[in-house]
């Protein structure tokens, strides 16, 4: 049975069964109900990993301009809740390159907090992505992978993306030089492409 999940009133169907079994539910986050957990998901990879190469934790005022860039461009930020309704993980796109050429393109991601790993949450978070892009007439999802990264490049090559390159020694995090790998997926939308 398919997951339903609401995005700005809009349904999209995620195919196939919840990979989960705890109880759970997909849900359009909010400024004001999860801004704190998203922080807390974002400042642990900070801390702790090479997911975000950035070095100091994000300061809770942080999270005001990152809602209003994604309402302004009318980008999604998909969660997953707990029964209790602790936000287990987060996955939302954004502009790949600010020229208007590039406006079919968009960059992903997605976060699984540190205690929920491993529970088939970042697949379905993947879906949820994937069709809310498909639903916005996007035709190229791009995701940056630290090349290290061995479970998220897995995990987005089983929906279909494929590498597209790598950036050597792009990033420099816990005392070693980065590689940034780029893997992309092609949707079959938008239905009518047009320049402007």
């Amino acid at each position: 049975m398919p997951a339903a999940l609401f995005i700005a009133g809009q349904c999209l169907l995620i195919p196939g069964p919840l990979p989960v079994s705890d109880p759970m539910s997909l849900i359009d986050c909010s400024e004001d109900r999860h801004a704190s957990a998203i922080l807390d998901i974002f400042n642990d990879a900070i801390a702790t990993s090479t997911a975000l190469y950035d070095y100091k934790p994000r300061p809770p005022e942080s999270m005001v301009g990152w809602f209003a860039t994604k309402r302004a461009g009318g980008f999604p930020v998909i969660g997953v809740e707990a029964a209790d309704g602790s936000l287990m993980g987060f996955a939302s796109y954004g502009t790949f390159r600010a020229w208007p050429a590039f406006k079919y393109s968009v960059e992903h991601s997605v976060y699984v907090h540190r205690d929920h790993r491993g529970k088939g949450l970042g697949r379905l978070l993947l879906q949820g992505v994937i069709a809310a892009a498909e639903q916005r007439g996007v035709h190229v999802l791009v995701g940056g992978i630290d090349a290290s990264n061995q479970a998220s490049i897995a995990l987005h090559e089983q929906f279909g993306f494929t590498h597209a390159g790598t950036v050597r020694e792009a990033g420099f995090k816990f005392g070693r030089w980065l590689d940034l790998a780029f893997y992309q997926r092609i949707l079959a939308t938008p239905a009518d492409p047009h320049d402007d």
